[in-house]
């Protein structure tokens, strides 16, 4: 007799096999691509298992863009970050040897949507590396979160940290009346979610540089004051730290890091 599957099964291979049409503001919806790294033997195992994240949406924003630099006009100029007024974005920083921080952030942003997905969850990125072709402006980042409805959205940055010290930290918004208080509270428990598994997964050190335990409160983070959706900003290591280098420029570990990020994001998703 052949295997009988449910609607919410099919729809999950359906998630699974395609990628969909991008959505509002240029932002890119992820689906793994079927014969990628999820075969549709293992479509069908999640099809049939209860996916946790089924029904969520995420929004990931990975860090800088690689056109930035070719576009230092456009990403110079200033934009309202709710406080305060800042550049619409930034270069980012590197490694010693040159390994750029939008590289990193996008490719571990790409991993984090892969194992979202095969979790039932809808994704979607700011930007994939191609369009926009520079920025966009924090102030596009955190409204294409904010149009979806999004339950939760997190930012991928690597930090640039010129001492010797190593580690991660993450970044959430304080309250502000009137422009994150109605998000501060859900913000910082993703905050803490995210800390315990991705410290679990990754064996990194919390930063002792910036924050306290691994979280750092700020009102100066554009993506963070201008989001009505719960949202963090992931300082997933220091790239100007021979040791946090290393690791952040491997491939292996940066499936590492999406899958410390990938658990924070479901536990919090799932209360």
């Amino acid at each position: 007799m052949g295997m009988q599957l449910s609607s919410a099964a099919l729809a999950a291979i359906a998630t699974l096999a395609l990628v969909l049409a991008l959505p509002p503001d240029g932002a890119t919806m992820v689906a793994a691509r079927s014969g990628a790294s999820i075969s549709m033997t293992r479509a069908l195992t999640h099809a049939q298992a209860a996916l946790p994240l089924e029904g969520k949406l995420v929004v990931i924003d990975p860090g800088h863009n690689p056109g930035n630099a070719a576009h230092a006009q456009n990403i110079g100029r200033s934009v309202d970050a709710g406080t305060l007024r800042k550049a619409c974005d930034t270069v980012g920083t590197a490694t010693a040897a040159g390994y750029p921080e939008w590289k990193h952030n996008l490719r571990v942003a790409r991993r984090l949507a892969r194992i979202l997905v095969a979790r039932g969850a809808r994704v979607v990125l700011t930007h994939d590396g191609k369009r926009p072709r520079w920025g966009p402006c924090i102030t596009r980042r955190a409204r294409i979160a904010n149009r979806l409805d999004a339950d939760a959205a997190i930012s991928i940055h690597a930090d640039g940290h010129l001492g010797t010290s190593r580690g991660f930290h993450i970044i959430h918004p304080i309250s502000v009346v009137g422009l994150t208080d109605d998000i501060a509270a859900r913000s910082k428990r993703l905050a803490r979610d995210v800390r315990k598994t991705y410290a679990n997964t990754t064996g990194l050190p919390l930063a002792r540089y910036a924050g306290k335990k691994g979280l750092h409160a700020r009102e100066d983070i554009g993506g963070l004051n201008l989001s009505d959706v719960p949202k963090v900003l992931i300082e997933t290591g220091n790239m100007r730290n021979a040791g946090d280098a290393a690791l952040l420029t491997s491939g292996h570990f940066q499936w590492r890091e999406a899958r410390g990020i990938a658990d924070g994001l479901t536990r919090f998703l799932k209360r």
